[in-house]
């Protein structure tokens, strides 16, 4: 019960986190800039955290010999979900932008518990928890809004075929966050630390968010102007405790339950985000299909459990 708690704080860390990285964005003016800077602190806080517990900075990387390669992609996976929400938003939309990888989630999230992908605990796939998936999901669309009739199906910029393959997308980048879940696991266990797995996923995706700005030629255009908030800088450390949570989770209660769980908590948090204008954001109301879509998430989460 404790985990599943944890999970669901997790969760709500993630909009916070989003607030956070956004409001540095318009500080720094470029999205990937804002990422790499993110990144760069959280795995500074890693490094820290890691040489206090263990003593060294640098990760025991020989309790990794003879590990499958796969291992230290979490950092990889990590980039392609946030690299993919920019390319993404664009072209269909902010609705279609929150479903897409949800539905990657949920759906990669049972394969990897049913089948045992990456090596995860395995377990099968009962009539229970396919219909708590499938409550989880008509659960998010109406949080999100799509379910209730409380917002317009947003019109995509893309045209004819070619649409499908960004929302091909959105599938894959929701795939790619379960699996970054699993992987960081896998590390976790070889290591012996979710901390030390934590900061290798980190130092794996700032040095590919470096790449990134080298190939786009990103530069640095200052801190805009006006008074910038001291806990714009903060986007790196939750992304920190969020990536070693996920770690320390993923192998205790599985895959599918960690993101099923972390999801309520980001659904939660969104809409106390929303209703209370919270870290600069434009206040929302919240509507009755959104808390009706609360508690089916809750009762799909009991169901995905059970």
């Amino acid at each position: 019960m404790l985990a599943i708690l944890l999970g669901v704080g997790v969760g709500a860390l993630m909009p916070v986190q989003t607030s956070i990285n956004n409001r540095l964005r318009s500080s720094v003016g470029a999205p990937l800039l804002a990422s790499f800077i993110s990144f760069l602190i959280g795995t500074l806080s890693l490094l820290v955290v890691t040489w206090i517990s263990s003593g060294s900075p640098i990760p025991n990387f020989a309790t990794t010999a003879g590990e499958p390669w796969w291992i230290f992609t979490g950092g990889a996976l990590g980039v392609v979900l946030l690299t993919g929400n920019i390319l993404l938003f664009p072209r269909v939309g902010s609705v279609q932008t929150v479903i897409l990888p949800i539905s990657g989630q949920i759906i990669m999230g049972l394969l990897i518990d049913t089948f045992g992908l990456f090596n995860s605990p395995q377990t099968p796939l009962s009539a229970v928890r396919f219909l708590g998936a499938v409550a989880v999901m008509l659960g998010s669309l109406a949080v999100v809004g799509v379910v209730g009739g409380g917002r317009r199906r947003e019109a995509s910029s893309g045209q004819g075929p070619a649409i499908w393959l960004w929302r091909g997308l959105g599938i894959v980048m929701g795939m790619c966050s379960a699996s970054q879940v699993a992987v960081n696991g896998r590390l976790g266990r070889a290591l012996g630390s979710a901390v030390e797995a934590a900061l290798i996923s980190f130092a794996v995706g700032t040095s590919v968010l470096f790449v990134l700005l080298l190939v786009t030629r990103t530069r640095w255009r200052g801190l805009g102007a006006g008074p910038n908030p001291w806990w714009m800088w903060l986007g790196g450390v939750l992304g920190a405790t969020i990536i070693f949570s996920m770690a320390l989770l993923g192998p205790l209660i599985g895959t599918g339950v960690t993101v099923v769980v972390t999801l309520l908590g980001m659904m939660l948090a969104s809409l106390l985000i929303d209703a209370m204008g919270l870290l600069g954001s434009p206040r929302r109301a919240v509507r009755l299909p959104q808390i009706v879509g609360l508690l089916v998430i809750i009762a799909g989460v009991a169901l995905i459990r059970l």
